[in-house]
């Protein structure tokens, strides 16, 4: 492979930021923004088919991945401060330019990413993100519920979210092919996701 895709950290205030990249530096730049629960994790099919043509960078938010898990009571794990990490990553970075992919929870980050610095975005490629509370689903209930009393809908939000069954799913739906997909990318997310704390 001409560009492999390597896998760094980075400090950006205070956290321990890991991120993955590949292709070649003077390319277009493709910052992609992974979804809930998930991590950079996901874009690796695409590192493998456009690290030819694009440069890719592949962040995991903090509570994600391989990044820093911050304690709760500490840190606001919130979509503007999410948006704020990684509108310091980008320059540490030195991207001055890119275009965003935004998948899931990427589509909130994102957003809050061109609001604030315009200059820096020359496209936006948007995959089943979310811009308004209105779109929020139904699968939603049992998250709503969970922000609302966690202690009374902690139980259900484990389930709702936090199973291998589930996490299969979010990564294979209902696809006969299944052999088509990587079964690291839903054990490793499990994994990530019941990590104590």
């Amino acid at each position: 492979m001409e560009h492999p895709t390597v896998y760094r950290t980075m400090q950006i205030g205070g956290l321990s930021i890991f991120y993955r990249e590949a292709g070649p530096k003077d390319a277009t730049t493709l910052l992609l923004l992974h979804g809930l629960p998930s991590s950079s994790r996901m874009f690796e099919p695409l590192f493998s088919r456009l690290s030819d043509r694009y440069h890719l960078v592949a962040p995991d938010y903090p509570g994600f991945g391989h990044s820093d898990w911050p304690d709760p009571k500490r840190f606001a794990y919130t979509f503007d401060h999410y948006a704020e990490i990684i509108n310091h990553f980008t320059p540490a970075l030195g991207l001055s330019r890119y275009t965003l992919y935004m998948q899931d929870y990427g589509g909130p980050v994102g957003f809050r990413m061109a609001l604030a610095h315009s200059d820096r975005i020359e496209a936006l490629i948007v995959q089943d993100a979310v811009a308004h509370n209105e779109g929020l689903g139904a699968n939603w209930k049992t998250r709503r519920a969970f922000w609302t009393d966690r202690a009374a809908n902690e139980s259900a939000l484990r389930t709702n979210l936090l199973s291998l069954q589930t996490t299969r799913t979010r990564h294979v739906g209902n696809d006969p092919n299944v052999d088509r997909y990587d079964p690291d990318l839903w054990t490793d997310e499990f994994a990530f996701l019941n990590q104590p704390g």
